[in-house]
């Protein structure tokens, strides 16, 4: 069609960004749009992509960032926290789905191996298209976007070992393999998770520590990290969303994790653009066939069933009726291994050609209409919250209980860019009359400095435009920056705004042009480090000179 990829990939491009402005214009999910793209490109429509294993590619990378960020975003106090209900919820909803989804599909006369593949495809959920979602929402770090990444880990764990069991039974090992196949895997996981334990420990802090002081080495490391846990959880056998989730976590505990995860954001988005051009590219939809009342049924079971099950088992644990609901939606659709899992049963002999199809238009139909689902959540939720009480107990004893361990210390008062000499005695002075302050600083050195001294501090930079979005500044009345650069503290100023800061703000100047460039930028109160300093020392000198003449 093209003369060479990089024509190929230009068009697509284009295409991609001039449908997408038409769509953000119509106020269409991109998620939905990029899907439309892959359709209308691909060999079902246009046939445009030929270059599938550079695009393949590409979109793997961005499938690795993503999984990386959302491993980053935990830590070992959510886990503990978090943990249980992740496990319990992930394995009820796919023991319940595969449970009804097996008895719908035998009423709608299925036979028995073709009503269990497609029983076991509806569990599955996507967790790509989810984070993306959660994400854009900024609600990845809600407690329901908490337990939803829980428990699609979980759901991804176990596509795994049934892809696996499926591979043994295709190589021949039969029943005696079933055995062999749950060893391998907790052996492998155990040795993995040891070997991360350990650089967590030993190795990544003091590494990192080595290179923080460069924004664009730690953005490669971070790169670096996660394609190659990646690599390592596809050669293990555990796939490379896993390998990749894994690579983050071990990152978790660190001061980095913001630094790392706001630089991410942007090459992360780029690159799922083609794993959603390259979702819709695969789905034929020649294969879909004539069986849309089928279709139908089951698409309402996983649009509604399925969340419905979810919010039964966190109201059972203890869980609001709330956070169940938003939880439950994100399992409102069928993965991209769900389709997988149905072809490897028809490459098996098991199941036909018509229940990939039937499986493709469910995933087609679930995955649209549940983004809007997920979009939509809280007006959704307000329609529908008269008729969720019985998804609640009467005390959500559960949900209490991890409110009060997460609640700590209240938000800070005063927020400190720049925790060099000036910051750092201007952090502990505030301190000491009670007021909660945060520090924030690029330098690594700085950064363990303070934390030594038990100052509360991020490792983040005043100059990057997202870092903000991880700040408490809901609670903050000031948000002070001790840095001397002018274009740094006007850029800083612009994303507080941007991100909806309405408190006061404090920026250090020298020059008398750059004093009146912040005052005329709004800044309520210019901080002269030297002058401050000069006009204290001469204070304590004149109140000494006086008590000295009495």
């Amino acid at each position: 069609m093209f003369a060479d990829a990089y024509t190929e990939f230009t068009v697509l491009l284009l295409t991609a960004a001039v449908i997408g402005a038409l769509g953000v214009r119509l106020r269409q999910p991109l998620i939905v749009v990029y899907i439309v793209v892959g359709i209308a490109v691909g060999p079902s429509a246009l046939g445009w992509v030929t270059a599938r294993d550079q695009i393949d590619l590409l979109a793997q990378i961005g499938v690795t960032l993503l999984l990386f960020v959302v491993g980053l975003k935990l830590d070992m106090h959510l886990v503990r926290n978090l943990g249980s209900v992740a496990l319990a919820t992930g394995l009820g909803q796919l023991l319940f789905t595969i449970v009804f989804g097996y008895l719908i599909a035998l009423a709608l006369g299925m036979t028995a191996m073709t009503a269990l593949y497609v029983a076991v495809a509806l569990t599955f959920s996507s967790t790509i298209i989810i984070v993306k979602l959660l994400s854009d929402k900024r609600e990845i770090d809600s407690l329901h976007g908490r337990i939803a990444m829980g428990f699609l880990i979980v759901q991804d764990i176990a596509v795994v070992v049934a892809m696996m069991v499926l591979g043994a039974h295709h190589a021949g090992s039969g029943d005696g393999g079933w055995l062999a196949i749950a060893a391998t895997v907790t052996v492998k996981l155990a040795v993995v998770l040891a070997v991360i334990a350990a650089l967590m420990r030993w190795v990544l802090p003091h590494l990192l520590r080595r290179i923080a002081g460069s924004p664009e080495l730690l953005l490669l490391a971070a790169v670096a990290w996660g394609t190659a846990l990646a690599s390592a959880g596809e050669l293990f056998g555990f796939s490379k969303e896993v390998g990749a989730f894994l690579a983050g976590f071990s990152l978790a505990s660190t001061p980095y994790r913001e630094a790392m995860s706001t630089r991410l954001t942007s090459l992360r988005d780029f690159l799922l653009l083609f794993f959603f051009i390259d979702l819709g590219a695969k789905l034929d939809l020649s294969a879909l066939g004539g069986d849309l009342g089928p279709a139908v049924v089951l698409s309402l079971f996983v649009l509604i069933g399925k969340p419905l099950i979810v919010m039964a088992i966190m109201g059972w644990m203890g869980y609001r009726k709330r956070t169940g609901f938003l939880a439950g939606l994100t399992v409102a659709q069928i993965s991209e291994f769900s389709i997988v899992f149905v072809a490897m049963g028809i490459t098996l002999g098991h199941v036909g050609q018509e229940a990939l199809g039937l499986v493709t238009l469910v995933g087609l139909v679930t995955i649209t209409l549940s983004t809007y689902m997920i979009l939509y959540s809280q007006a959704l939720y307000a329609q529908l919250k008269p008729w969720l009480g019985r998804f609640e107990r009467r005390v959500p004893f559960r949900e209490l209980a991890v409110e009060k361990s997460e609640a700590g210390p209240a938000e800070a008062e005063v927020i400190v860019f720049g925790m060099g000499r000036y910051g750092k005695h201007l952090a502990q002075r505030l301190a000491r009359l009670e007021t909660r302050i945060l520090g924030v600083d690029f330098d690594p050195e700085a950064v363990a400095h303070c934390r030594q001294r038990g100052i509360p501090i991020r490792f983040g930079d005043a100059e990057d435009p997202t870092f903000p979005e991880t700040l408490p500044l809901d609670g903050a009345r000031w948000v002070v920056s001790t840095l001397p650069q002018l274009d740094v503290n006007l850029g800083l100023l612009d994303a507080l705004r941007r991100h909806g800061y309405r408190g006061r703000v404090a920026m250090t100047a020298h020059a008398p042009a750059d004093i009146l460039r912040l005052e005329h930028a709004g800044v309520d109160r210019v901080l002269q480090p030297f002058d401050d300093a000069a006009e204290f020392a001469a204070r304590a000198i004149g109140n000494e000179i006086h008590t000295q003449e009495r």
